[in-house]
């Protein structure tokens, strides 16, 4: 997509360049010094020496400058240029030698000293930085251009030592434009020198002026369908174009474009169209949408001519009743043509023009502009028994006053409410009666709305913009008495008859009283009438949605003073919709610790790819990304005929550029595919042309396969060499009748994924081939590890200057142990952002323009230079500026007043700090700004002091190691060690465990190694190697059967412990250390643990303090006598499920639970550092252990209790508590054939269940391990590899160095 942004980019930045080289470097003249003394007005003088005409830039006549009175409640300063001027900057000085100046103010602009217009920027009324003193000249550079012929200095804040004072100069330049009147009937047709004109490249431009809400300003259509339109709607600019339409549908070519808003102010309004090809820019009043066209054509036809102001008669008849344009335009041109000028040279068609004039004629409305503290005094007729008014507003807001006036009993209040029109009225003449009546709806668009309310004898009526079918009418009980006064915006006097409703913001004008129109003017200048905080003659409502700055699809709603946005469902969150509410990648979930699972992506964060979902497979060692394709596996091959190939189209479920997103993050990917044959070939090998390719990233055509790689047209046999037919390189291409397959994964990610199979040997009789095409799999993200660690305080690595847009964020992960430095700085000449680590755990978010300033701070409640990783999100938009750390943040913070859009940034972005000083003494990864990842460790590997990667991963996730398991540093991340513990998994939280049936046993035997056993095990205190003084066993268990032996572990000597289950099912442990007559047992009396529940156990010794943990129960504490030894001599072997053991062992286990042997589950079970169950059931770790019978892997001995935690006294089988004699005993035989039928019934039951759920998951698992297991990037096959391709595969999944230009092939 970088060729389009370019292309797109081009003609924009070449014109908006050459006009400020063509213009600005020239437009620098004087424009008030030479203008005489009467040029200057003013809204009044302190005396004559103070008045308009001394108010010029250096002078010193008069009292050195201008001044208002003191009692002038809204000074102005006025200057008429003569004509109109181009004016690009402002100078201002104080009154000279004295205490008056002006500290800030605004500008005003018009043609005609009506209807005046203030200078916007930024999306707001612009308040310029004055003077500090009387004598120093600051000059403001003006962002946007003003062309008028008139201008008014309004000062706003002044020196309060002082008065208003000030010398100015404007400086600029003389423009002339030829200005054609419209008035809704004629229109300009501009022909062309040929009847048909096929047009790659255009360039229209014009300027217009209207108060009309709709109507054409340009048109021109071809017989073909193609055609382009400018056209007001609903005072919103719309650009249509059709290059052409192919042949599935007329509306495949037609793309529209809206931009701007409140165009019928009437104000001049700039529109610049360019189009090369399908890429246009479309500039209305600086701002430019680029966009590109749909359909599929790059040239727009048009036929004889295009319109100006309207359509031409030929159309009309189909337009739907589009209106002309009333109003104004200038400076029309068409690809070169000046159409103006064409026109008052008669070259141009005119003959539908009534009345062709070149001016501009002047509107008659005029607009009063209100505020929140504004209102609007007017009089009427008094004591009358009519009550007319009428006008025309429009607002933003819901709410607001639009006219209130007391009656001689009662009175009338016309408000907005909930965007409809109400009037409320009270008559309290004998007897209090009120009345409501509303009409309209959505009437807060901005658009003008006109209301007209009459009470005439018994009734009133009330009508909205016109519409006769809005009128509502309500009878009267009795009749009004005006009261002669009416209140217009606001009504601030106190009153008891009703609350008062909110002030209204924004425009009215037309306003009648008693039908006669109201003469603001006079108002004005004080001859009828009051009015407090108003602006006369202007309407200053601003669209603060257009541009919309709710970003990736946000819906912007507004008020008269903000906006808001609504970022429901757009996957995006924050005051403007920037901030992404996924993570990056499926690596960054895995490190929150998540599992496996489908997960939103947002690889960018707040660039442009929106968020996608992919699946992530988060296994021991690595994370794996999967995109999921349109094609089913084995799928036909069909040609259309014999002359042609069988194209099969592959398509994800995501765009291209979030594919690149992935594959370009990703360390390595792989994608499967697989051809199944019947006498068709596939790539022809050795030596013919290639009958079968794949297109991959960038419409590139491959002709290898599955195993092999770029350069080598071969399939993984040829590679292997154990193809069918050792003459050809796939077994595909031995051309047999039966069945045969080449699959293999293609590994090299740069040509990933596949997007096309085109399949060249399917057409003949007999052929027959089938295709698969995996997912896409991509595993890890080098920019979630991207890293450098830096090593002092003077430090840094600087890239280029970016500059700042709209929204600005910024996301990292840092940790050091140091209290300060600064994380990263941006200097431009005027502005600052900066991010620093303060007193080490307070991070400061600063940045300004000019002298505005906005610092955040962040306290965490915990150090934040504790070695851990911390991450910091920081973000600044034209509403307000966040700071989070750690996903922790306080309240958003205001951004600033003058509302900066944009910083401009031209220094270079430091990471540390630029001076050298206090920089960031730690690692830092994964630098994002605007959503673009910043490559630290490219940077670092060319900086001093700064080194690429970051070691001490496990200090900040370690915690996610679970069970005794080692968080293990790895250079991009860390894993869990699950080697030491009964558990397996990412993070050694997977039981490990099985179901024994009778007769299963697994023996775990110490033998040679009890010497390196008992040296891991001195953390238990043992007296030398082979002693134990301390041991724990923990394990669960789950049985319907008893009795049993659990858990047996034996010695050397006769030395043992067991633990069992007896007849009762109620649990014993059994210690023999020596020293006594008989073992020492623990009776668990009371609770039978054979009743088919999971049951788990943890028995802990220190020398004679033995401390039993079962279940949810309260631990158990019991000492050994003191007769018994301590010391657990030389332990030989673990048994699980029953003994075989040669020797001296005790009878009473053997007698009573060692036969038929334990039936049920074991998880989890671990005799200190020792897993002996998941030894016998992980084939891969090498370990004494050996397993007699059918041992099924099953964690159904771990699954969760369903017995809940509950007290003693309500413990159903802690039976003492409840007063109830247990029934069973140690000396009977308390066998039951019910119970024992059941049992043996329900254990069949679960064998087959479990029989068949492993039998899935072993057959899952070997898929998966299948499509895996073709990946390494390691070189150690490189030695014993069978020729040079399969060396270079072996070595290098990437191939670079393999690919032989010469076969190079591009799909187009």
């Amino acid at each position: 997509m970088s060729h389009v942004i370019v292309v797109l980019m081009l003609p924009a930045l070449w014109s908006i360049s050459s006009a400020a080289s063509s213009g600005n470097r020239k437009c620098e003249d004087s424009l008030a010094t030479p203008l005489p003394f009467s040029s200057f007005t003013s809204s009044s003088a302190y005396g004559r020496g103070f008045a308009a005409g001394y108010a010029k830039l250096t002078r010193k006549q008069g009292a050195g400058g201008w001044s208002p009175l003191e009692t002038d409640q809204y000074p102005w300063l006025q200057m008429d240029l003569g004509s109109r001027k181009q004016v690009v900057a402002i100078g201002t000085q104080g009154r000279y030698s004295s205490a008056d100046w002006t500290r800030k103010y605004r500008l005003l602009y018009s043609d005609t000293q009506k209807n005046w217009r203030p200078y916007l920027q930024d999306g707001n009324i612009w308040t310029f930085q004055g003077n500090v003193n009387s004598e120093g000249v600051v000059r403001n550079e003006l962002k946007h251009t003003i062309l008028a012929r008139y201008l008014r200095f309004i000062p706003v804040e002044w020196n309060s030592e002082g008065r208003v004072g000030v010398r100015l100069e404007l400086y600029g330049c003389s423009y002339w434009s030829d200005v054609i009147g419209f008035d809704g009937h004629g229109i300009l047709s501009y022909r062309f020198r040929s009847k048909k004109m096929k047009i790659a490249k255009d360039v229209i431009s014009l300027r217009f002026r209207t108060t009309a809400g709709g109507g054409v300003l340009l048109h021109g259509e071809g017989q073909q369908g193609d055609y382009i339109s400018l056209e007001l709607r609903r005072a919103r600019l719309q650009l249509s174009i059709n290059l052409g339409s192919n042949q599935y549908g007329s509306i495949q070519g037609h793309t529209s474009v809206t931009s701007g808003s409140l165009l019928d102010d009437d104000h001049w309004h700039s529109v610049v169209i360019e189009r090369y090809h399908r890429n246009v820019n479309f500039t209305l009043d600086h701002h430019t949408q680029q966009f590109r066209t749909n359909g599929e054509f790059d040239h727009l036809d048009l036929d004889y001519e295009i319109s100006f102001g309207g359509l031409p008669q030929s159309v009309k008849p189909s337009s739907g009743g589009r209106e002309n344009f009333v109003g104004c335009m200038e400076g029309i041109t068409y690809n070169g043509d000046n159409i103006t000028n064409l026109v008052r040279r008669k070259r141009v068609d005119t003959s539908s023009f009534r009345n062709l004039t070149f001016s501009c004629s002047d509107s008659n409305s005029f607009p009063v502009f209100f505020n929140s503290t504004s209102f609007l005094r007017l009089p009427g007729h008094s004591y009358s028994d009519t009550l007319s008014i009428s006008l025309s507003f429009r607002t933003w807001n819901a709410n607001g006053l639009l006219m209130f006036t007391t009656l001689t009993d009662g009175w009338v209040e016309v408000a907005l409410t909930e965007g409809k029109v109400t009037v409320y009225m009270n008559v309290t003449q004998t007897r209090s009666t009120h009345m409501d009546i509303s009409s309209g709806s959505g009437l807060n668009d901005g658009q003008w709305h006109s209301v007209h309310l009459i009470i005439l004898e018994y009734y009133a009526m009330l009508t909205v913009d016109g519409d006769e079918a809005s009128t509502v009418r309500t009878a009267l009980p009795i009749q009004i008495q005006t009261g002669g006064t009416y209140y217009f915006g606001g009504y601030f006097l106190p009153t008891t008859t009703r609350s008062l409703q909110r002030p209204f913001q924004g425009c009215m004008q037309m306003i009648h009283i008693d039908d006669h129109l109201a003469d603001l003017r006079a108002v004005e200048q004080g001859l009828i009438g009051t009015f407090e905080n108003v602006t006369l003659d202007m309407c200053a409502i601003i669209d603060r949605c257009v541009p919309n700055h709710c970003e990736h699809g946000g819906r912007c709603t507004q008020t008269w003073d903000t906006f808001s946005c609504d970022c429901n469902g757009t996957g995006y969150k924050g005051a403007t919709c920037h901030t992404s509410t996924y993570q990056q990648s499926c690596e960054e979930y895995y490190h929150q610790g998540k599992s496996s699972g489908n997960y939103w992506i947002d690889p960018d964060s707040s660039g442009p790819i929106s968020a996608f979902l992919v699946s992530c497979h988060m296994s021991e060692e690595k994370v794996w990304t999967t995109l999921k394709n349109n094609l089913s596996p084995q799928t036909p091959v069909i040609s259309a005929d014999k002359e042609e190939k069988a194209v099969l189209q592959i398509s994800y479920n995501v765009t291209n550029e979030q594919l690149l997103s992935v594959t370009s993050s990703a360390e390595s990917c792989e994608q499967y595919v697989a051809y199944a044959c019947r006498m068709s070939r596939l790539l022809n090998s050795p030596d013919g042309a290639p009958l079968t390719w794949w297109v991959g990233r960038a419409n590139e055509k491959h002709s290898y396969w599955g195993g092999s790689g770029p350069g080598i047209q071969k399939c993984a046999c040829g590679i292997e060499h154990n193809c069918t037919d050792p003459k050809h390189d796939c077994n595909c291409d031995a051309d047999l009748r039966s069945w045969r397959e080449d699959a293999g994964l293609l590994v090299y990610k740069d040509h990933l994924p596949v997007s096309q199979v085109v399949v060249g040997d399917t057409s003949r009789s007999g052929s027959e081939a089938k295709l698969t095409v995996g997912p896409l799999n991509c595993q890890g993200d080098r920019n979630y590890w991207n890293a450098a660690s830096f090593t002092s305080p003077a430090s840094y690595l600087h890239f280029s200057s970016f500059r700042g847009e709209t929204s600005t964020d910024i996301s990292f992960y840092f940790k050091t142990s140091s209290t300060h430095g600064i994380f990263l700085e941006n200097k431009g000449t005027n502005d600052y952002l900066g991010l620093e680590l303060r007193g080490g755990s307070e991070v400061i978010f600063s940045f300004g323009v000019g002298s505005e300033w906005v610092e955040l701070s962040f306290l965490s409640p915990v150090a934040l230079n504790d070695g851990q990783w911390h991450r910091v999100e920081a973000e600044k938009n034209i509403k307000e500026a966040v700071l989070q750390v750690d996903g922790q943040y306080k309240e958003p913070t205001p951004t600033l007043t003058q509302g900066h859009t944009k910083l401009e940034f031209y220094s270079e972005l430091y990471v540390g700090a630029s001076s050298g000083q206090r920089g960031f003494l730690g690692c830092m990864r994964a630098l994002k700004i605007n959503g673009v990842i910043f490559d630290l460790e490219e940077k670092a590997k060319s900086t001093p002091g700064v080194k690429a990667g970051c070691q001490g991963h496990c200090s900040s996730y370690g915690m996610h190691c679970k069970n005794g398991g080692t968080c293990v540093e790895q250079f991009n991340g860390y894993s869990c060690d699950c080697s030491l513990t009964a558990y397996d998994g990412l993070f050694c939280t997977d039981d490990v465990g099985g179901y024994f049936e009778t007769g299963t046993l697994v023996r775990y035997d110490f033998l040679s190694e009890v010497r390196s056993f008992s040296s891991r095990e001195s953390s238990f205190g043992g007296s030398n190697e082979a002693n134990l003084t301390q041991e724990e066993l923990v394990f669960s268990f789950s049985t319907s059967s008893a009795p049993s032996i659990l858990v047996y572990i034996s010695s050397r000597t006769e030395d043992y412990l067991a633990v069992v289950l007896r007849h009762n099912g109620t649990l014993q442990i059994r210690y023999n250390l020596g020293g006594l007559a008989e073992p020492y047992t623990i009776d668990v009396e009371h609770r039978n643990l054979a009743n088919g529940q999971p049951h788990s156990v943890n028995i802990t010794r220190n020398l004679r303090e033995i401390r039993l943990q079962l279940d949810h129960y309260p631990v158990s504490t019991y000492k050994l006598p003191d007769a018994s030894d301590t010391q657990f001599n030389v332990v030989k072997s673990i048994f699980l499920g029953k003994v075989f053991e040669t020797g001296q062992i005790d009878h009473v286990l053997i007698e009573r639970y060692n036969t038929p042997g334990f039936v049920g589950c074991l998880s989890r079970v671990q005799f200190n550092n020792i897993a002996p169950l998941k030894a016998a059931l992980r084939s891969g770790l090498a370990a004494p252990v050996s397993t007699h019978g059918i041992l099924v892997p099953s964690n159904c001995g771990a699954s969760p209790l369903t017995i809940s935690p509950m007290a003693l006294a309500n413990d159903p089988w802690h039976l003492k508590a409840a007063g109830i004699v247990f029934p069973f005993h140690e000396e009977t035989d308390s066998d039951d054939a019910a119970f024992h039928n059941s049992a043996v019934i329900g254990g069949i039951i679960t064998m087959v269940i479990f029989a068949v759920v492993c039998i899935a998951v072993f057959v899952v698992r070997h898929l998966f391990r299948h499509k895996g297991s073709y990946h390494t990037n390691e070189a150690k096959g490189a030695e014993s590899a069978d020729c040079a391709d399969a060396a270079i595969i072996v070595n290098d999944p990437a191939f670079t160095e393999t690919i032989d230009e010469s076969k190079k092939e591009w799909f187009i």
